[in-house]
Parts: structure tokens; sequence; C-alpha cells
């Protein structure tokens, strides 16, 4: 039993890997494709980001939604393969365009992959040990964002298409492995995902992000940009209203109306804002404005996802023992701290030890505190059946709140990002993201424990229904 626990644990944190190394590569990589492809535009660029973020985000519910009903061990390996072969396309793009598309493609496989990792590894952990396996989930990601700058750095140096590549061999490793050793989870009620309403959020946040990004060059009074807002506008609303009528919408307002997991999606989309903006202003302040190689700024970043995977395990077991307000909190605060740092010190000549080090070691940790309190206190509220939808709706949150933050970095920087001051301004995006999520945090009530009603003759208190399920859990003494 414990062998298997771990061996599932593995094998699902392949995926998150995957996922994780492909954000923080490809941020390396943008130096790289822009002179590839002849200097294309930081808002072109900016939808190799953003179009997989804004897919992904949409297509995260009815994918744990079709897990939850159809098999999380199907879902999860099916993700795997269509992220591998993505992947592949990616490396093969002849054009930005054809690179997003392939970008596109491969968050399908991920919205298939990630939620289920969680769903399928959780249910292997006894109750009072899902902590653990949270902050390893967490800590996966951090692994991988650690590898990924000095990791892409070094195979940009070849050629950029080899960051895709390096997820082809991983992925079939983890094919071949997970056909073996993952056990299939369904849930008995199966219920038809709202593509509609997919559909709906992709139109709305795609909208807000091109408005955004595009408002400088068009005029944020021009008829283009005030049409995209007023979509969003409408559409947002609507997708909320359908969410109240349909058997498995694509936000699920009951669920949402748990306090803590609606905290928590609120607070993850802020932090993650922030965070989106902070990742590509990294790559492009040591590229673009103290002009070190690829390989160098690679290097120069990793301290910050090194100092985010050493403290999100600890992170994890203080959430689970004085709750999630304390270590979310400081997390936010040590994030600001560090942008405000960047902010005060930094210059347009190179100072890496004094200057950019010391503000790039306090945010990871602030990080590597945020990241595992934002899925634990999420997680702890929900019944373990819901597990996969949960994962996909904070994981939603996540990546709608990356693609907004790398849209106003897009507008901030303009065609300008030549100077540090324009990073400056840039950096205030990362500050006001952690402070207003760190808000979110405080707001959080005392730690939950899960009771499912007749387990050890306590009662559970239902909380709300979702889809017709009991979502219980029980407020910690």
């Amino acid at each position: 039993m414990m062998k298997r626990k771990w061996s599932v644990a593995a094998v699902v944190c392949v995926g998150v890997f995957m996922s994780s190394l492909d954000l923080f590569i490809v941020n390396i990589a943008f130096p790289a494709i822009s002179k590839h492809f002849g200097g294309v535009s930081l808002g072109s660029l900016s939808w190799i980001l953003s179009g997989y973020a804004i897919v992904f985000a949409a297509l995260l519910v009815p994918s744990g939604r079709w897990a939850d009903a159809f098999g999380r061990k199907r879902a999860f390996l099916l993700g795997l393969a269509i992220f591998v072969a993505a992947s592949a396309a990616c490396a093969l793009a002849p054009s930005v365009a054809f690179l997003v598309g392939a970008r596109v493609v491969q968050a399908i496989g991920g919205a298939l992959m990630l939620p289920t990792s969680l769903g399928l590894m959780l249910p292997e952990f006894e109750p009072s040990k899902r902590h653990v396996a949270v902050g390893m989930w967490a800590a996966t990601g951090g692994i991988a964002a650690a590898c990924g700058p000095p990791l892409g750095g070094l195979l940009v140096q070849a050629d950029w298409r080899w960051v895709f590549l390096v997820n082809v061999p991983v992925g079939l490793a983890g094919l071949a492995f997970g056909l073996r050793v993952l056990r299939e989870r369904r849930e008995q009620q199966a219920l038809r995902p709202d593509v509609l309403g997919a559909g709906a959020i992709i139109a709305a946040v795609g909208s807000l992000v091109v408005a955004i990004v595009k408002g400088q060059e068009w005029g944020w009074s021009s008829a283009p940009v005030l049409a995209l807002l007023a979509l969003a506008a409408l559409v947002l609303p609507a997708i909320w209203r359908r969410s109240e009528r349909h058997a498995a919408p694509i936000v699920e307002p009951a669920m949402l109306r748990v306090r803590t997991f609606g905290l928590a999606v609120a607070a993850s989309l802020l932090f993650f804002a922030g965070f989106g903006a902070m990742l590509l202003a990294g790559v492009l302040f040591l590229t673009g404005v103290w002009h070190e190689s690829v390989l160098t700024a690679g290097v120069m970043l990793f301290p910050g996802p090194a100092m985010a995977t050493a403290f999100s395990i600890p992170s994890a077991r203080l959430g689970a023992r004085v709750g999630y307000r304390v270590p979310g909190v400081i997390g936010a605060l040590l994030v600001a701290v560090g942008s405000l740092w960047f902010i005060v010190r930094t210059g347009n000549r190179p100072a890496f030890f004094s200057e950019y080090l010391p503000g790039s070691m306090v945010g990871g940790a602030g990080v590597g505190l945020m990241i595992p309190t934002l899925t634990g206190a999420g997680a702890s509220s929900l019944a373990p059946e819901r597990f996969a939808t949960g994962a996909a709706v904070l994981t939603m949150g996540r990546q709608i709140g990356v693609a907004l933050g790398v849209a106003v970095l897009v507008a901030v920087l303009g065609a300008g990002a030549g100077s540090a001051a324009d990073f400056h301004t840039g950096w205030l995006i990362t500050v006001a993201g952690a402070l207003a999520a760190g808000l979110a945090l405080v707001a959080i009530g005392p730690p939950v424990t899960l009771a499912v009603a007749g387990v050890e003759g306590e009662p559970a208190i239902d909380v709300s229904s979702v889809s017709g399920e009991p979502l219980v859990v029980k407020e910690a003494a």
C-alpha cells in the first residue's frame, strides 16, 4: 500500500512537472523566438503564453467533470498524450501563428491532465496525510520552476525548439508508467460538461486580454477596444447566470459559495496575475535592459524558483497545522517586498548580487509559501469526490490570472521596455496582486477538516449541493 501510494504520486507529478517546466522554459525562450521570427512584437509573442492560459482555464472544469464521470486515469493519460504530441508540433512551428495554435492544443492536453493529477493522488493518502500530498504536488511544480530557467537557457543555446522537445521523452515515460500504476477512479453520476460555457469563457477572457494588450496602440476610447470590453462585460455575467441553471456548469456557484473555497479561488486569480507578470518581466528585464545572454539570464532567475521549492512543503505543513491565513499572508507580503526591492534597487547597469538576487530570493520564498497555501485552502474545504473538479476551478482562477497579468504587463511596457524605469512600473502589478491576494486570505476562517456523514459517528454539515452531490465540510474545533 505504501509503495503504491508513492508510485501514483510519482506518475501524476510527471504531469505537474511538465506543465510547470513548460511555463518557465517558454518564458526564457521569448527573446530567441522573437529573433528567429524577425523581431515579432511583444504583444504578438504574449499570445504564446496568453492563448495557452485562456484555453487551459476554460477547459479545466469541463475536463474535471469528464474525468469525474468517465475516469480520471483515462483523462490523465489522454491529456498527457495530447500534451506530448502538441509539444512536438510546437517544436516544428514554421510561424508564430502556428506556434500559438500548437500551444492551444497543448492547453487541451494540460486541461485534461492537471486537475486529474490531484484527483488521482489525494485519495491514495489518508485524510491526516493529505497535506503532505498537496505539498508534494506543489513542490513538484516548484522543482520544475527551479529547473526551468537554467535548463531553458541551456536548451536555447542549441535552438529554442528544444524547449518544447524536452517534454516528449518525459511525457512518454509518464505514459508508460501510468498505464501500469494508476487506478481508474470515476463518479457514478455522469453529467454532460458545459462546453458552451467553456467557449463563452474563452470569448470573454480573450476579448478582455486583447483589449488590454491593444488598448494603448488602438486607443482606450477607440471603437474596437470599447467593443471588446463591452463583450467581456456582457458575457461574464451571462456565464454566471447559465451556471446557476446548468446541471454541470463551467463555474459552480454552490462550490464558490463555500467561503474558504471561494476566497481561495479569488486569491489565486489575484496572486497569479502578479506572478505571471513577474515571470515574464524578469526574463525581459535581464535580457532587454541588462543585455544578458539567455543562458546567463536563466542562471540568474534560478534562485527565485529554488527558494519557492524549498518553502513549499513546510508551507503545506504549516497551513495544515495553524490554518492557511498565516503562511498565505506572510507569503503575500514577501512577494510584495521582493518586487518592491526590484523597483527601488534595480537600475540600467547590471548588479546581480546587490540589486537582483535579494529581491528574487525574498519573492521566491513568498511564492513557496503562497502556492501550497492556495491549493490547500481550496482542497481542505471540499469532499473527496469533488477533488478533481475543485482542483480544476482553482487552476482556472490561476490561469485567468496569468493571462490578465501578462496582458497588463504588455500594456504597461508597450513598445518601450528599454530601461529599468519601464519595468519598475511593471513590477507594481506583482505588488498589487500579492497584496490583494493576501487580503483575500486574511478573510479565510479557521482550518477546516473534512467530515463525511456517518464516518466515526460525527455529524456532517451539508454546506451546499453541487450538481446534486453533497459537499460537506466541518469547521475545526
